[in-house]
């Protein structure tokens, strides 16, 4: 039985474990590809993504829209690696090692990955949701509270960034 995302939203929102891992299902794969360009690695971006479900889940009455469940989603993601990567950066402050870089998306080329790596965190974060969330810079915008005249102009200075250490001159 095919059942459309409003009614899914609506179940979910009255409780329905089954209705919200159908919603989470849709959208799984950019939620992780998102969560792990911008955390670096697997176990964080597993981890990321983790908590950010539980919190939606616990917080799907709060959602307005049925149509905006995936864009809810990943403000709530964002959030969710924005908080992981300021503690990543006060464990290193405080001298702990960061654990070695270890390939986990089988989809992406090891020098695509490289080139992703050379990108600030923002920088990293604006390109992801472009490229796996399909949001317009007036969206990235909104999620990271940064005019879009300023989106596009990073999101363009870190695709120059990538296709310099790539060696590229065609457009990503």
């Amino acid at each position: 039985m095919n059942i459309d995302r409003q009614e899914l939203v609506r179940q979910a929102k009255k409780g329905s474990t089954q209705a919200f891992a159908a919603l989470y299902e849709e959208i799984y794969m950019d939620l992780y590809r998102f969560a792990f360009y911008t955390m670096k690695q697997p176990q964080d971006a597993e981890d990321a993504v983790s908590e950010a479900v539980m919190t939606a889940f616990e917080k799907i009455g709060m959602l307005k829209k049925a149509d905006a469940f995936k864009s809810w989603m990943f403000q709530i993601l964002v959030n969710q690696c924005r908080k992981k990567l300021k503690q990543k950066e006060r464990q290193q402050q405080l001298g702990q090692e960061e654990e070695p870089y270890l390939a986990a998306d089988p989809g992406t080329t090891l020098s695509l990955r490289e080139a992703f790596e050379q990108l600030s965190d923002q920088e990293r974060m604006i390109v992801a949701l472009s490229v796996f969330g399909g949001y317009r810079s007036g969206e990235i915008g909104e999620q990271m509270g940064l005019p879009a005249p300023t989106v596009r102009s990073k999101m363009s200075r870190a695709f120059q960034k990538m296709r310099r250490f790539l060696g590229e001159e065609e457009s990503i």
